[in-house]
């Protein structure tokens, strides 16, 4: 049989590689064919080479195999970083940014990510940065507002004597 070749190997190998990294049961198939390979008697090494993976990562699921068998390669629960605001604390907050800044003390108009990490800092002894109290909003079901201007709610003549261009109806 001739040798077969494929179009853009290396594009595919990744493009094959993403698709198996999209769903947890193309995952467990993959592992199942690390472990399948060194039964085989393949090393981690060269198993780890064919598959696109770290020589450590075949060994942990060679490890897993062994000590918990087929459960061992399935996805799991991972655990992350536990969240900073409890499920009470957090609706807290909810309520918190539902009222004016005015009501706890702060100079401000409207909530933002830095006014919230203070709030939070100060009265729960919460550290979130701004990024992530900017993600807590949208989690809350906030979207972000930009007040507005001044000018926005001023007369015509006013707005008008503001631009810096005229207008294109009246240069005709």
């Amino acid at each position: 049989m001739r040798k077969l070749e494929i179009k853009d190997a290396v594009l595919m190998q990744v493009a094959i590689q993403e698709e198996i990294q999209r769903s947890d049961e193309s995952r467990y198939d993959h592992r199942l064919h690390g472990v399948l390979l060194v039964c085989s008697g393949l090393s981690c090494y060269k198993v780890a080479e064919l598959l696109g993976q770290s020589p450590r990562t075949v060994q942990y699921w060679v490890q897993r195999f062994e000590r918990d068998g087929f459960a061992g390669l399935q996805a799991g629960m991972r655990s992350g970083r536990p969240a900073a605001l409890d499920e009470s604390t957090l609706q807290t907050v909810g309520n918190d940014v539902r009222q004016a800044p005015q009501v706890f003390g702060y100079t401000q108009n409207l909530w933002d990510g830095k006014l919230l990490s203070h709030h939070l800092s100060r009265n729960y002894r919460v550290k979130l940065g701004i990024r992530q109290c900017q993600r807590l909003f949208g989690y809350l079901g906030f979207r972000r507002r930009k007040p507005r201007s001044l000018i926005a709610n001023a007369d015509p003549e006013a707005k008008a004597a503001y631009k810096k261009t005229e207008s294109f109806s009246k240069k005709r």
